[in-house]
């Protein structure tokens, strides 16, 4: 078998989590001996779309009348578009209907937590089976890495015993950038490090506004890959994602993979595999995630990030590919099914 890794706005969508899933899906299924391609112009006997553009739902239906087994990740669902890019309001109408577009008429959805999975099964418009399967986690990325650490280190100019909590994520109001900047002015003597560039145009102005007033301990360097982010996961004392809505949440899993500990919002996605206190800190509002970080520093965390090491460990791209295979055989019984009533 040969599968088509199929993204419209590949470049756009680079930088976001969808693009660090497409990777994931690349090196899953080449862990099954499955060959990839990421050309539509190439051959192929499978394709998995990880968009919800008008072309990429005109190439489903095209797909689909061929009898070519085609897949539709849901990475994207109405919750999670809201509070995300400046005049979202004004998109939304747009948004939902690429998403009925192509949801409407896939054979098979699937998406990373059994949240989203709820969200899509109970849109009006979705017809077909939803299964739900982690974007997974590419653990030997995260493994222990003193080079990194020291690039980290160099490029911020930080002290050996400097007090850092990161946060990764696109400058999204949804995302939680101004509660991370509001946590930030309550403790100066800690730097807040946030990973995540989007455009200016595009950047909704509650968070140029923020940005504009961020106290000092707040340092925003953009997007950064490679070793400099992953030094920052390895050596940073925590991660603060104050996400209001998630489909899963990739850079969750990098920190648990990093064994960093990690601090999140309590909201319905993580409520089944992520527990407080067990390999998690949780709060409801700044006052919580103030209370948390300074806790972090008094007690003993080995136990905390080692479950959570756990939790990634489960959802490691060896495991991820088994499912993913699961679900294309699924996809392919479904397309035999519909050539056979035709």
């Amino acid at each position: 078998m040969k599968v088509l890794l199929y993204e419209q706005g590949k470049k756009a969508l680079k930088k976001s989590g969808i693009g660090r899933a497409l990777q994931h899906q690349k090196k899953a299924l080449e862990l099954q001996g499955v060959q990839t391609t990421f050309d539509p112009r190439d051959t192929y006997d499978f394709v998995h779309i990880n968009s919800t553009f008008k072309q990429s739902a005109k190439f489903m239906h095209s797909l689909q009348a061929r009898g070519i087994p085609v897949l539709v990740h849901g990475h994207s669902t109405e919750e999670d578009f809201r509070n995300s890019f400046r005049a979202w309001e004004r998109i939304e109408p747009w948004f939902d209907r690429n998403l009925k577009r192509i949801y409407g008429s896939a054979d098979i959805i699937v998406t990373p937590t059994n949240y989203s999975k709820r969200l899509i099964e109970n849109y009006p418009y979705v017809r077909c089976p939803v299964r739900a399967l982690s974007n997974g986690i590419d653990l030997e990325k995260y493994a222990p890495n003193p080079d990194a650490v020291r690039e980290y280190l160099d490029y911020f100019k930080l002290k050996p015993q400097q007090k850092v909590v990161i946060g990764i994520g696109l400058p999204f109001e949804r995302k939680g950038l101004i509660d991370f900047i509001d946590v930030a002015r309550k403790m100066p003597d800690i730097t807040f490090i946030w990973f995540g560039h989007l455009a200016r145009f595009a950047t909704a102005r509650k968070i140029l506004r923020a940005i504009a007033k961020k106290p000092s301990n707040v340092v925003l360097p953009g997007y950064i890959s490679g070793a400099v982010i992953r030094g920052a996961l390895q050596r940073a004392d925590a991660m603060l994602f104050p996400s209001y809505e998630e489909t899963e949440g990739i850079v969750v899993l990098e920190a648990l993979a990093s064994r960093l500990p990690l601090i999140i919002r309590d909201i319905p996605v993580y409520e089944d595999w992520l527990q407080a206190g067990v390999n998690c800190f949780k709060g409801v509002n700044n006052e919580d995630f103030t209370r948390i970080i300074y806790s972090i520093y008094e007690q003993d965390l080995t136990s905390m990030v080692e479950a959570g090491y756990q939790v990634a460990k489960a959802r490691s791209l060896d495991i991820i590919g088994k499912g993913l295979l699961e679900i294309y055989q699924e996809t392919i019984a479904i397309t035999k099914q519909k050539k056979e009533y035709r």
